[in-house]
């Protein structure tokens, strides 16, 4: 098939060069031309592990370009994939003007041409209604027909960060939502390489399958750091408890894992949007709402057990490892590192930050302020008072006691649980929802 990606962003390039990858010819379309270069030289505009790799292949292969010519992708192509950023405005609603305006741009560009029947496949994660105003914006103006002269689906993504391109060709499902057969048929046509369970169904379920997948993920990893909040007033370590909850079938261990809480583009933004889509439709969701107050808290219980270990934060030195929201990323998009780094820094701290990918994402943020980036782990422990562990990179995991023995106080805090048992036992150690040592 011959398909379009509209927006070269995390979503958009993953989608692009895996499509390709799986026989399509694809063309890619962004208004940003330095990105429509990169791509063009095989060089990802986003990190993500693995993602180059594929641009290379099918860049050679001849199956991917980019450009910023949409009207001509649109004439050379019979279906598009929507990969446009939907971030959240000041309200908590869904910013659809991108989503919205590229649709309008689809619809020019079949007024002026293109084929017979044109499909469009909304990616974007959106509110239930949004597919069918995109296919009134493409009504509007291509001056086509909904159903006759092009054709609007559903198709949202569950990719991953530091494993979609894992997560693309393997896919858990395929969710396309559609009103009608023809631009189904297209959408099915795209992942005939996949033996994925398919769901079919109609537009607004297929959204909402998206917003209730990642709200209860929210959800889950707010209830277990909730739990660890209280496993540390009883002295027992949460990740026994979730451990043994996870033999249950019905609960599972994935997601389970506490600590200083989510972070990422996706987890707040989604449920910030389909708290404002709920209230806007006349029901209060009190768990949506708890989910996020939950987390919004968490990150600042590292802070919390540092000062209460140190007696006082000012004057202090100390060690954050781990910025990005989660290892195999350089994204800290409403990442708890930002909250913790702005908290001890509040409390008269000097911040030693390292993080293997997203240092050069942080430092702008923190431009003036008392934070260093000596650019290693064993750097930014060296004089330091205490040492925050918030990523899970697995450098960390392989740090040994003695790599400690450099620090003014060896104290060790862990909102993720990354470093060894024999390690933990020769430090003093805090951890949320976890045992202390020494």
């Amino acid at each position: 098939m011959k398909l379009g990606i509209v927006g070269s962003g995390y979503v958009g390039v993953v989608t692009a060069a895996c499509l390709a990858d799986a026989g399509h010819d694809v063309t890619c379309v962004d208004v940003v031309q330095t990105k429509v270069d990169s791509l063009n030289r095989g060089v990802s505009p986003v990190f993500e592990p693995g993602l180059d790799e594929v641009l290379a292949r099918v860049r050679e292969a001849g199956r991917f370009r980019a450009t910023t010519d949409l009207a001509a992708s649109i004439r050379s192509t019979e279906a598009a994939f929507l990969c446009v950023g939907t971030p959240s405005a000041e309200d908590g609603s869904a910013d659809l003007s991108c989503l919205l305006g590229a649709a309008e741009g689809i619809g020019g560009a079949l007024r002026l041409g293109g084929p017979a029947f044109y499909t469009v496949i909304v990616k974007s994660t959106v509110p239930p209604g949004t597919s069918e105003r995109v296919s009134q914006a493409i009504e509007s103006a291509s001056g086509r027909r909904a159903g006759e002269g092009f054709g609007v689906c559903m198709n949202p993504e569950f990719l991953k960060e530091g494993c979609a391109v894992q997560d693309f060709r393997a896919p858990d499902r395929i969710v396309i939502g559609a009103a009608g057969a023809r631009e189904r048929a297209v959408a099915k046509q795209a992942y005939s390489w996949t033996l994925a369970p398919l769901i079919e169904t109609d537009l607004r379920t297929a959204e909402m399958i998206k917003y209730a997948s990642n709200a209860f993920l929210a959800t889950k990893v707010s209830f277990i750091n909730e739990i660890a909040n209280a496993c540390e007033r009883f002295g027992v370590d949460v990740y026994e408890v979730a451990d043994g909850m996870g033999f249950d079938s019905r609960i599972g261990r994935k997601f389970l894992d506490a600590g200083a809480g989510w972070g990422g583009s996706c987890f707040g933004k989604d449920v910030k949007s389909l708290i404002h889509a709920t209230e806007s439709a006349g029901y209060a969701p009190v768990m949506l709402n708890a989910t996020l107050a939950v987390n919004d808290a968490q990150p600042l219980r590292a802070v919390e057990l540092a000062a209460r270990e140190l007696g006082s934060l000012r004057g202090k030195r100390i060690a954050v490892l781990g910025l990005a929201f989660k290892p195999g990323t350089d994204d800290v998009r409403d990442a708890p590192s930002l909250k913790v780094v702005r908290a001890l820094i509040e409390g008269g701290a000097a911040v030693a930050a390292y993080d293997p990918k997203a240092e050069g994402n942080v430092r702008p943020l923190f431009a003036g302020a008392p934070v260093s980036f000596p650019g290693s782990a064993r750097g930014a422990i060296n004089g330091a008072d205490a040492c925050i562990i918030l990523t899970e990179w697995k450098e960390f995991a392989e740090l040994k006691a003695e790599d400690f023995s450099a620090m003014r106080t060896p104290l060790i805090i862990e909102g993720r649980k990354i470093l060894a048992p024999d390690v933990i036992v020769k430090l003093r150690y805090r951890g949320i929802g976890r045992r202390s040592h020494g």
